[in-house]
């Protein structure tokens, strides 16, 4: 399992065989001098300063380019982006730098990246998260545990930026660890030890509410889907409360575990690779570490939303009529509609009992995402316009990035209606409404679509993944975003 610093400068690594990677954007890179700290490193692989010269005019606008039979790699990031894109153009380093195998007898990992400040947080989030923690191979190679050095050149890189980036790659990479770990292992209860173990970390106040309790306390969307899990459903919640804070934030998460689908189970197909469903869950609960570790400066909660969604013969049935915690009563008609149940009751908790004054809901929710928003970009639903636009700056300077969906309840709540309850919990292929919105909307149904506060649905459904790995989506996007409320520079530029 690798271990990863952030430093500030090029330093010395550590004793045993090192692989350098050399990165930054092709325009950065032409400027660098090769004197100094860095002919230290690099020489041994690159040769002399006119050999670097040389190599850095004929690299391409981007790629990688392997060095010294694969002990070193350079790779050119390119300089210019659609608008639709992140600026900072890590997703190309994300995909270099995962294209890059450390030969057997490597220890260390030296990385080297020459950046401007405005590109650094989503360059090293993309670098972190190409160091995946889990795995149960067996072979020595894969079991080894490499030390990794990001080493940052920037003019205006402080310490306080290197310390706060050692804490988000690691966030980053507990958020990939946790969705990459199956369900016969990360247990509903084995998510909740986790989440109370971060709690703990951080000096947070800890709330655990657990299977038959939540029925007691009205948590009819959390208690119902969970129900025929193997472990109990739980509803867990993370304070840092300040004093004097003119904001309370609340971060609710969907903790779906593993989703079969329920009675109306999903496909041989379909089914593969839904241990990832509690991602939303696995990126607030990191956010808030990451956060709180770095003297954020407001009241902030973190609501996680854990259940099984199994089949045995006390599962939902289409047709259940269940009651949430708003009070309101839903008509069950997809049994594989079930994180917005889970969610709903999540975010009326935060609004009610936590009085949060903004409430951002992440959920790994629906398929149609990807259709919506694509592969990379997170879809998000608000009430409040400016929070929109700052949730997409925050993506395009973190590399999570973000794009808007439809916030139209006049328009399309009305696909949810039902003749014998307050709603159904899916429009189930009737709709007027977009699939990704109109399933967003019933979240916000239970708190009268963010009326009185400023509320953010996020479906990350696509990004949360690439390539069969979890990809740590949302620590970074909530630190670019939230970061206002800390004193790190490198989140208040």
């Amino acid at each position: 399992m690798a271990q990863i610093l952030v430093r500030n400068g090029i330093q010395a690594v550590g004793e045993g065989l090192t692989s350098v990677v050399i990165v930054g954007k092709k325009s950065v890179l032409q400027a660098v001098s090769f004197e100094g700290r860095f002919q230290e490193v690099a020489q041994k692989f690159v040769g002399d300063s006119s050999s670097w010269t040389s190599m850095v005019s004929r690299i391409n606008s981007s790629g990688r380019l392997p060095l010294h039979y694969e002990l070193a790699h350079l790779i050119a990031v390119p300089d210019t982006a659609s608008r639709g894109n992140t600026p900072t153009n890590s997703h190309a380093l994300f995909r270099d730098m995962r294209s890059v195998s450390y030969p057997s007898d490597v220890q260390n990992v030296h990385v080297v990246l020459f950046a401007e400040y405005s590109d650094v947080l989503a360059h090293v989030a993309a670098i972190a998260r190409t160091f995946c923690k889990f795995s149960m191979k067996t072979s020595a190679t894969e079991a080894r545990s490499l030390n990794v050095n990001i080493d940052v050149v920037c003019d205006q890189f402080t310490s306080q930026d290197a310390h706060f980036l050692t804490d988000l790659s690691e966030s980053v990479r507990e958020t990939a660890r946790l969705i990459d770990t199956p369900a016969n292992i990360l247990t509903t209860d084995a998510l909740v030890e986790e989440a109370v173990k971060v709690g703990h970390a951080v000096g947070a106040t800890v709330s655990v509410i657990r299977g038959e309790d939540l029925l007691t306390g009205g948590f009819g969307g959390i208690y119902h889907v969970g129900k025929a899990g193997p472990t109990p459903p739980a509803f867990v919640v993370l304070s840092h409360e300040v004093a004097g804070s003119t904001e309370s934030i609340a971060l609710v998460g969907k903790g779906v575990v593993y989703d079969t689908g329920g009675l109306q189970i999903k496909t041989k197909t379909g089914m593969p690779n839904m241990k990832r469903d509690m991602g939303g869950a696995a990126g607030m609960l990191e956010t808030f570490s990451a956060l709180v570790k770095n003297g954020f400066s407001q009241t902030l909660h973190v609501c996680l939303c854990i259940v099984e969604n199994n089949v045995s013969p006390i599962a939902n049935k289409p047709d259940d009529i269940i009651q949430m915690l708003s009070g309101k009563t839903v008509e069950i008609n997809n049994t594989d509609a079930e994180g917005r149940l889970i969610l709903a009751d999540g975010v009326f908790y935060a609004k009610e009992i936590l009085n949060a004054t903004t409430i951002f809901d992440m959920a790994t929710l629906t398929g149609a995402q990807a259709w919506l928003s694509g592969r990379m970009h997170g879809a998000a639903m608000t009430n409040d316009e400016e929070l929109e636009n700052a949730m997409v700056r925050a993506g395009k300077a973190s590399g999570d990035l973000v794009a808007p969906m439809l916030f139209a309840p006049d328009l399309f709540y009305a696909d949810l209606k039902s003749p014998i309850a307050d709603m159904r919990n899916s429009n189930l292929g009737k709709m007027e409404g977009p699939p990704s919105a109109v399933a967003g909307l019933f979240i916000g149904a239970h708190i009268n679509f963010g009326e009185g506060l400023r509320w953010v649905h996020l479906d990350i459904a696509a990004p949360a993944e690439c390539g069969d790995r979890g990809t740590g989506y949302g620590p970074a996007l909530f630190s670019s975003l939230l970061g206002k409320y800390t004193n790190v520079p490198i989140l208040n530029q």
